[in-house]
C-alpha cells in the first residue's frame, strides 16, 4: 500500500505505508531519520533470524552426523540388543554392544552431582537473592561463578588425587578404589553448582519486589515470603536451572573419563568404578579404530544416545516450564 503526493509543477510520487504524505516537505531530515529506522529494524531482525537459524542448523547438522554412521551400526548390530543388552565389549574377539553398562555409569555419576548441586546451588540462590547485601552479593557472585570456568580436567585430577583418597577415604572412611562413580559425581555436583545458584538467583532476583512487601506486610518473616512466595513464583527458572544443570552432567567428559574410570560394567554401588558414555567416547576417540569399522561407527551410536537424551530432557523440562509458569 502506497500514497500518491502530486504537487503543482512536480511529478507523482509515491510514499510508503505509514508515511504521512507531505512529510518529507515538511521535514526532510525527520523524513529520512524514519526510514533509516525502519531500515535499521529490519536489518536487526534479519541478523537475529539468521543467529537462530543458524543454531537450528547447527543441531540438525550434529544430528545427521550422528545418525548416518550410527545407523550403518545398527544395520550390524540390532537396535534392540543395543539398548538392552548388559554386557560392552566392542574391541574384544567376543565383542558385545549392549549399552546399559555405559548407561549406569552416566546415570550414577548423573544423580549423584545433581543431590549436590541442587541443595548447595539453591542455598547459594536463595542467600545471594534474598539475604546477601548488595555489596556482598557483588562479589560473591562472581566468586561463586568462577567455579565454572575451571577446566573440567582440573576437576578430574582433584577428583582423582584428593577427594577419592583423603576425603573419602581417610577422612569418611568410605571405601572407594581409585576410580569410583561416587568420587566422579561428587566433583561433578561441584562443577554445576554455578549453573544451579546463578540462573536460579537470577529468576528469584526477577520476582517483583511487591510480593515480597505483600507477604511481609501480611506477618510473615523473611523466610517464610522466601519459601512461600518468592520460591514458588521463581519455580520455572529454578526448574530450568536443575534441567540446564542435568544436561551437563550427562555431557561432561574430562571428571568421568579420569575418575569413574574405563570399565564397562553395570554399576550397583556407587563406589564401584565405572564408564559412562561420555567416558568411552573421550576413550575410543583416539584415531586407533579405523573409520568406518564397527568399533568406531560405536561412537556415533553412543553420541545419538547421548544426543537423544539431551534432547528428551530439554522438551520434557520446556513443557513443565510452560505450564508452571508465573507472569507478572
Amino acid at each position: 500500500m502506497s500514497s500518491t503526493i502530486a504537487s503543482e509543477g512536480s511529478s507523482t510520487r509515491t510514499t510508503p505505508q505509514g508515511v504521512e504524505p507531505g512529510s518529507y516537505e515538511k521535514d526532510p531530515a525527520g523524513f529520512l531519520r524514519k526510514r533509516r529506522g525502519r531500515y535499521g529494524e529490519r536489518a536487526a531482525m534479519a541478523v537475529l533470524i539468521g543467529a537462530a537459524g543458524l543454531s537450528v542448523l547447527v543441531t540438525v547438522g550434529i544430528f545427521f552426523a550422528l545418525l548416518l554412521p550410527a545407523l550403518e551400526f545398527f544395520r550390524e548390530i540390532g537396535v534392540v540388543e543395543f539398548l538392552t543388552g548388559q554386557r560392552w565389549a566392542p574391541s574384544f574377539s567376543d565383542s558385545s554392544f549392549g549399552i546399559l553398562p555405559l548407561v549406569t555409569g552416566t546415570l550414577w555419576t548423573t544423580l549423584i552431582g545433581l543431590l549436590i548441586a541442587v541443595p548447595f546451588g539453591l542455598g547459594a540462590a536463595i542467600y545471594l537473592a534474598e539475604y546477601a547485601p548488595e555489596r556482598l552479593r557483588r562479589v560473591l557472585k562472581p566468586v561463586l561463578e568462577v567455579l565454572a570456568g575451571i577446566p573440567s580436567v582440573v576437576y578430574g585430577y582433584f577428583a582423582l588425587f584428593f577427594v577419592a583418597p583423603t576425603i573419602l577415604n581417610d577422612l569418611l572412611s568410605v571405601d572407594v578404589g581409585t576410580f569410583s562413580v561416587l568420587a566422579a559425581g561428587l566433583v561433578l555436583g561441584i562443577m554445576i553448582i554455578p549453573t544451579v545458584a546463578s540462573l536460579s538467583e537470577d529468576a528469584m532476583s526477577a520476582v517483583p519486589r511487591s510480593l515480597r512487601e505483600a507477604s511481609l506486610a501480611l506477618g510473615a518473616n523473611r523466610m517464610r515470603t522466601t519459601l512461600r512466595v518468592v520460591f514458588p513464583a521463581a519455580v520455572s527458572g529454578i526448574t530450568a536451572s536443575i534441567v540446564l544443570a542435568g544436561s551437563r552432567a550427562v555431557g561432561e567428559t574430562m571428571i568421568v573419563a579420569l575418575a569413574a574410570g574405563t570399565r564397562a560394567q553395570m554399576v550397583s554401588n556407587p563406589t564401584d568404578a565405572g564408564q559412562t558414555m561420555t567416558g568411552y567416547i573421550a576413550q575410543t576417540a583416539t584415531g586407533e579404530s579405523s573409520p568406518g569399522t564397527l568399533t568406531y561407527n560405536t561412537l556415533f551410536a553412543v553420541g545419538l544416545l547421548l544426543f537423544v537424551v539431551t534432547l528428551l530432557l530439554n522438551v520434557v523440562a520446556g513443557s513443565i516450564v510452560r505450564k508452571i509458569r508465573e507472569a507478572y
